[in-house]
């Protein structure tokens, strides 16, 4: 599976969402990560769609949380930037070739398609279960304590 970049883009502007207590300018968001202002702009508004963050227009407008990052899952983020289909699409390739099992034959799906959709739902599953609070406190642990410090501190500086 791969997910595009906005993934990690959305992920870690969410978390440096979640250190304000203003809302946030997209510039300002994609300077703080060093990133295309006009890509991450695309990609808070899908994730405004969602519903996950909205956008406050003006001189001191930007993108703030609908709600607490303790209740916004990375499942949820993922789906507002690449969508919520599933990554393996079976075609019924079994049914292809001078080996090909009849469509009769296919009544449930072959062991591939169900092994692909195990490991899917056990990726949902677990993205389900982490919050954007709970990456905040990671990657603040990974820092020694010193991550979501410096994203306030840059955030409330001057713009």
């Amino acid at each position: 599976m791969k997910l595009s970049n906005g993934v990690e883009w959305a992920l870690h502007c969410c978390v440096s969402l979640s250190q304000s207590s203003a809302p946030v300018p997209a510039a300002r968001l994609a300077q703080l990560h060093g990133i295309p202002p006009a890509y991450l702009a695309k990609h808070l508004q899908a994730l405004s769609r969602a519903g996950i963050v909205r956008s406050t227009p003006g001189p001191v407008g930007g993108y703030a949380f609908t709600r607490p990052p303790e209740q916004i899952s990375a499942l949820e983020v993922v789906q507002a930037i690449d969508g919520a289909q599933a990554a393996f699409r079976c075609t019924e390739i079994r049914r292809n070739g001078p080996l090909a099992v009849s469509p009769e034959a296919c009544v449930k799906k072959c062991a591939i398609a169900r092994a692909m959709a195990a490991a899917d739902t056990a990726w949902r599953a677990a993205l389900s279960t982490i919050t954007v609070a709970d990456l905040g406190r990671s990657i603040d642990a990974d820092s020694s304590g010193t991550a979501l410090h410096d994203v306030r501190h840059w955030l409330s500086g001057p713009g």
